[in-house]
């Protein structure tokens, strides 16, 4: 009886012994486990841009971030040996600064942890026709005149609005309008701080 005891109490050990071996395994498996997880958190807590998200950007086109409306009379005389003629006209239109997104390639994206930096291409007049010639209308008008003529005053009319609305000034607010609304976009991809740069405006 008591060998019998004796065998039962060394097979209640030996069971004993295995119970306490598998908990530390699971131990150390558990503890390697949230060990892993952690540093593929920290890995993949870094914010990139990916393929997919630049060319839904470029997708958006032309982005418009000021409009400048103007008008300007334009005339012009042709002397005559007994009258001279002259053809006065007023022209309207409103010129759209902006860029054109599609230029936004790869290598203007760098990430550093959760900042990116952005260098944008340089704000420009995204339509060159902005002249409304719906609204365009003789202010005065004598003798004959061609539609080279016509043309020619065109071409003043748009020479003269670029001149007032591509200022400086104006680029510039169209430079800060612009940078909110890409911060608000990369923001909203998670990244926590936006660099926006501009490249200069081509002469």
């Amino acid at each position: 009886m008591i060998k019998n005891f004796i065998r039962i109490y060394k097979v209640q050990i030996a069971l004993f012994v295995a119970i306490a071996i598998a908990v530390i395994f699971v131990f150390v498996v558990l503890a390697r486990t949230v060990r892993s997880a952690e540093m593929a958190f920290v890995s993949d807590g870094r914010i990139d841009v990916t393929p997919e998200q630049i060319e839904s950007i470029r997708a958006i086109g032309e982005w418009e971030f000021l409009s400048v409306s103007d008008e300007e009379m334009v005339d012009t005389v042709r002397r005559g040996f007994f009258s001279d003629d002259r053809l006065a006209r007023i022209y309207y239109g409103t010129m759209r600064l902006g860029i054109d997104m599609r230029e936004l390639t790869s290598d203007r994206i760098t990430v550093s942890g959760d900042t990116v930096t952005i260098l944008m291409p340089p704000i420009r007049l995204l339509d060159d026709n902005f002249i409304d010639e719906a609204r365009t209308r003789a202010f005065h008008e004598s003798g004959r005149w061609s539609a080279d003529d016509r043309e020619a005053m065109y071409r003043r009319a748009a020479a003269r609005m670029k001149q007032k609305g591509l200022t400086q000034e104006n680029i510039r607010s169209a430079e800060t309008n612009a940078d909110v609304q890409l911060r608000d976009m990369m923001k909203a991809m998670g990244f926590a701080t936006v660099v926006v740069r501009f490249s200069p405006r081509r002469k």
